[in-house]
């Protein structure tokens, strides 16, 4: 039977036990369950077997030859890398001061003998849901303090971190197509961080700049090459060689420097100001724009050459509002990101919120998101729009519906998701997400 624990970073229970027909009791029952097991006669061999095959969970029995199970127990909690495995201690002695301090100690749970197996199978679950919730958080601790900041899961998302995969590590150019605040940049950011290029990445914004110093700022001047140029100065393509130049809001270049542009994405090549010498320079140009380029090179307004050379691989960033189901997870991301920069604690929200946000139009996109989250994490007013009193709308009833329902699973599975999961006909993941949303404590229903 298939381990459905096999996700987690530790795939078995360790049961660890001197007597033969207990351990053998233990094991069987477990197993039935599509729990994974290994066996351990004593202690000592149990830590030999951490490095190459860590468990979820750890069933021992207090009393065993050389090292006991609270010598185990405290050894285990002074690990770091196995301190949050649950251990769960057996003892047929009835010693009720012994299981006191053993729980002190940081047992997940003390088992009188002899017990059945379903008490043996109830506690293992309850600890290994423990412990996909510290490995989930541990992972979500990981990801947003990782290199790739362009968070989210939905399908959309989905596609997108898929051409980074595939486009990231090439030498292609990108053409990035997105609303204002989408993360056009952090995309692009991304997309350099896959190439593996040792160059920098420079980021120019084409909306920013006066046409009059547009040329001098990307392909740089010589001395002497306009009033005022008193020195050489390296332009940003030549700066970005060997790494990746950012060109955000493209469609406001003008059409003289259009050609330019084509012509050095072309050759590899530019010039500087005021000099005939050609430069080879390596760079990765990705562009980004807000507006449909094939529509304003039909009405004349941005050179259609140019725009073909640059759609050879184009990513859509898809508006926020298109991906409503990303928000729990970047309002996560933003508010823990918001409470360590002030020294805040980390609120809680309720669904009414959540349902507040999943119904928002976000004109602004994830920027907009970022700056709500952090007022929010601040406790002042998130600057969005309040449901009027009494709201009795079809969303705020959908809502309420489903926590009910999740609620009343929760209640009937004793407070096991994977119970509750099976009895709404839902995957694990998607009630974890749902649980999430609606600021529910599973445990209370235990």
């Amino acid at each position: 039977m298939m381990n459905p624990y096999s996700a987690y970073s530790g795939q078995v229970v360790y049961v660890i036990e001197d007597d033969a027909a207990v351990r053998l009791g233990c094991s069987q029952a477990l197993s039935l369950e599509g729990i994974g097991v290994r066996e351990f006669e004593d202690a000592e061999s149990a830590f030999a077997a951490l490095k190459e095959d860590p468990p979820a969970v750890i069933v021992s029995d207090v009393r065993l030859p050389g090292i006991d199970g609270l010598t185990l127990l405290d050894s285990i909690k002074a690990r770091p890398k196995d301190a949050d495995v649950p251990v769960i201690l057996t003892t047929g002695h009835g010693d009720v001061a012994m299981a006191v301090g053993a729980m002190r100690s940081g047992a997940y749970d003390f088992i009188e003998k002899p017990f059945d197996s379903d008490r043996l199978v109830d506690t293992v679950r309850r600890a290994l849901e423990q412990r996909k919730l510290v490995v989930e958080n541990r992972s979500l601790r990981a990801q947003l303090s990782s290199e790739r900041p362009l968070l989210g899961r939905s399908p959309v998302m989905q596609r997108v971190h898929a051409l980074i995969d595939a486009i990231g590590p090439t030498r292609a150019d990108v053409l990035i197509v997105g609303e204002t605040g989408t993360g056009k940049e952090v995309l692009a950011r991304a997309l350099h961080a896959a190439s593996r290029r040792t160059g920098p990445f420079v980021a120019l914004n084409c909306a920013a700049l006066p046409e009059a110093v547009f040329e001098s700022e990307i392909f740089g001047h010589e001395a002497g090459a306009f009033t005022g140029a008193q020195q050489r100065r390296i332009g940003k393509f030549e700066y970005a060689s060997g790494g990746t130049l950012f060109l955000d809001e493209l469609e406001t270049m003008p059409l003289a420097l259009q050609a330019k542009l084509l012509r050095a994405l072309q050759e590899r090549s530019i010039e500087r100001l005021g000099s005939n010498t050609s430069i080879a320079v390596d760079v990765r140009v990705i562009a980004a724009v807000k507006q449909d380029l094939r529509q304003l090179s039909d009405q004349g307004q941005f050179r259609a050459d140019l725009y073909y050379r640059l759609n050879v691989v184009s990513i859509d960033l898809p508006p926020l509002r298109e991906r409503a189901d990303d928000i729990p997870e970047l309002i996560a991301h933003f508010v823990r990101a918001a409470c360590v920069r002030y020294e805040k604690p980390e609120p809680t929200w309720t669904s009414e919120d959540m349902m507040r946000w999943q119904l928002h139009d976000w004109p602004g996109n994830v920027r907009e998101l970022k700056n709500v989250a952090e007022r929010f994490c601040l406790g002042v007013d998130d600057g969005l729009p309040q449901p009027p009193a009494g709201s009795d709308s079809l969303a705020s009833r959908m809502v309420r519906a489903e926590r009910a329902y999740i609620e009343e699973a929760l209640r009937n599975a004793g407070g096991q998701v994977i119970k509750a999961a099976e009895s709404l006909g839902l995957p694990r993941k998607t009630l974890y997400d749902k649980i999430t949303r609606h600021g529910i404590d599973a445990t209370a229903f235990r």
